[in-house]
C-alpha cells in the first residue's frame, strides 16, 4: 500500500533533492523507495520507471532555471544581461549539482518541445536580440552561449580549475567579457 501523501509530485522533488545528495546519475526508484521506506512496488503507481522518474527531474530543473533567468533577465540588457543568464546557470550549478545535471538529461523530441527548454532559448535570444544578431548568427550564438555556460560550469564543478591562479571568478569575468566582445563584434557570414 502506498505512504499516504505520495503523489508524483513529491517524488519528483524528493527525487531531486536525492539527485543533489548522491548525484543524478545515482536516482532510481529503488533509491527513492528507500529514502520513503516503502516498497518499490507502491511507487509505480506514481512514477512508471527511473527513466521517467529522471525525466520528470530533468522537467523540473529546467523549469526552475528558466524562472530564475527570467527574474534575473528582467530590466537587463547587453553586457548585463548576458551576466545575469550566465550567473544564473553558474549559482544553480552550485546549489544543485544534481539537478543542474538532470537539466542535462536527453528527453524524447516530444517532452524536450514541452518542456521549458524552449523559454531558455527565448531567454537567450531576448538577449541577443540587444547584440543585434538576427538569423543565422542568433542560433549559432545561443548554442555557443550554451556551449561555453555548461563547458565552463562542467569543468569548474568537476575541479579542473581548483589547481591553479588565477581565481575561477576573475576567468569567468574574463569569460563574460569575452563573450560581450564578440557579440558585439559578431564576424559577418
Amino acid at each position: 500500500m502506498t505512504r499516504a501523501g505520495l503523489n508524483a509530485e513529491r517524488l519528483t522533488r524528493a527525487g531531486a533533492e536525492l539527485a543533489d545528495e548522491v548525484g543524478f546519475e545515482q536516482v532510481t526508484v529503488s533509491a527513492l523507495a528507500r529514502r520513503f521506506d516503502v516498497k518499490v512496488a507502491s511507487l509505480y503507481s506514481h512514477v512508471r520507471s527511473s527513466q521517467d522518474l529522471k525525466t520528470r527531474i530533468a522537467l523540473l530543473a529546467l523549469a526552475e532555471m528558466a524562472d530564475r533567468a527570467a527574474d534575473a533577465l528582467a530590466g537587463r540588457a547587453g553586457r548585463d544581461a548576458l551576466t545575469a543568464l550566465a550567473n544564473v546557470y553558474r549559482d544553480y550549478a552550485r546549489e544543485h549539482p544534481g539537478r543542474y545535471a538532470a537539466a542535462q538529461f536527453r528527453l524524447d523530441p516530444e517532452t524536450a518541445a514541452a518542456s521549458a527548454g524552449g523559454r531558455h532559448a527565448q531567454l537567450t535570444r531576448a538577449i541577443l536580440r540587444g547584440y543585434d544578431l538576427t538569423e543565422p548568427a542568433q542560433t549559432h550564438a545561443v548554442r555557443l552561449l550554451g556551449s561555453v555556460f555548461h563547458g565552463y560550469v562542467s569543468l569548474e564543478m568537476g575541479g579542473a580549475f581548483s589547481h591553479s591562479a588565477p581565481d575561477t571568478q576573475e576567468t569567468w569575468t574574463h569569460v563574460l567579457d569575452a563573450l560581450d566582445a564578440l557579440l558585439r563584434n559578431w564576424p559577418a557570414p
